[in-house]
């Protein structure tokens, strides 16, 4: 038997192990996905169906559906309307100002506003939802290189120092008790009467929600030496700088990546809630805002799933630097 027939099945073994891995993998998240599109899809029915009936009205395509009155209509429950109007409920997925925007619209928006401007050479266009989601990610990776110094310093002082330990720490935790929707005006117009606008506001928000997170995923991390180890390095008469750079701070890597992933997330949403009380005309959050006003939800939700998305990627981007780094530093295979 020649070595080629003897690695075939082997090889074939191989990769369908490879396949099952993968779909194992993948079926739930499929079926996650599936059963949150069908349930959106079936919400949109209750949601939408008393503007479908009375659109159609309007129209003169029904009078008085279900055989009721306006009032009856009314008092009626939207699922009862749905079941007495099965017509009518098909439109509950096309209208223009829907009270829950079905998914393909909202895909289409996305579209019309992403791809679409693209292929028109309009990518960084005010309608376009690459230049807004643009907007909010230089605020955003702004504010979080500063919350992230700002942590990391703030741990390090913390974990060498009894009495930051003591008086620091209390105040940072007391600090994410106010509600960012009540601090952030009050930062913007600080900011604003002494002539500091535009990036910079929106950034110190973001590093105001993202410090934390860093700060105390650091402390952990530089905590997590145990006692053996330090003992060791004191046998070596290492010093404490030497200490913290061999022990400490490799240590920490992990927990470190784990709160920039939070990190990242609370500087976007910091990044978009810095843009609401500004009358901001440009950023996600300029867009949820413009939305709110004309009752565009479809927008609305369009911006919202920009957002996730981009938040997906940023994360998605410190992950793969958290493998390189730890797969570097021989923790991770």
């Amino acid at each position: 038997m020649t070595d080629a027939t003897m690695t075939a099945p082997a090889r074939s073994t191989g990769f369908g192990r490879a396949v099952r891995g993968t779909w194992n993998a993948v079926f739930p998240v499929v079926v996650v996905v599936s059963v949150i599109f069908a349930i959106w899809y079936a919400a949109c029915v209750p949601m939408n169906i008393k503007a479908a009936l009375d659109q159609a009205e309007r129209d003169g395509v029904i009078v008085n559906p279900a055989g009721a009155t306006a009032r009856d209509r009314r008092d009626m429950s939207a699922i009862g309307l749905a079941f007495k109007n099965p017509e009518q409920a098909g439109d509950t997925f096309v209208q223009e100002r829907p009270r829950l925007p079905a998914p393909h619209q909202v895909a289409r928006e996305l579209w019309k506003t992403t791809g679409d401007m693209v292929l028109r050479g309009k990518a960084f266009s005010k309608r376009s939802l690459l230049y807004h989601a643009w907007v909010t990610l230089s605020a955003t990776v702004l504010g979080f290189a500063m919350g992230t110094v700002g942590g990391v310093a703030l741990a390090v002082g913390i974990v060498h120092s009894r009495v930051m330990n003591m008086s620091v720490m209390p105040w940072a935790i007391a600090s994410q008790t106010i509600p960012i929707l009540a601090i952030a005006p009050m930062i913007i117009v600080v900011l604003n009467s002494i002539g500091i606008t535009g990036l910079i506001p929106k950034a110190m928000i973001s590093a105001y929600l993202s410090f934390f997170p860093v700060t105390v995923g650091m402390v952990k991390g530089l905590r997590s030496p145990d006692g053996m180890q330090l003992d060791l390095l004191k046998t070596y008469s290492a010093s404490q700088g030497e200490t913290f750079w061999k022990l400490r701070l490799p240590s920490s890597m992990p927990y470190f990546f784990t709160s920039m992933k939070i990190g990242m997330a609370a500087s976007l949403v910091g990044a978009i809630v810095g843009e609401m009380p500004t009358g901001a005309v440009a950023g996600l959050g300029a867009r949820l805002l413009a939305g709110s006003y004309y009752g565009q939800t479809i927008q609305i939700w369009a911006a919202l799933f920009s957002a996730a998305i981009l938040a997906a990627v940023l994360v998605g981007v410190i992950g793969a630097l958290q493998r390189m780094t730890l797969k570097k530093m021989g923790m991770v295979r």
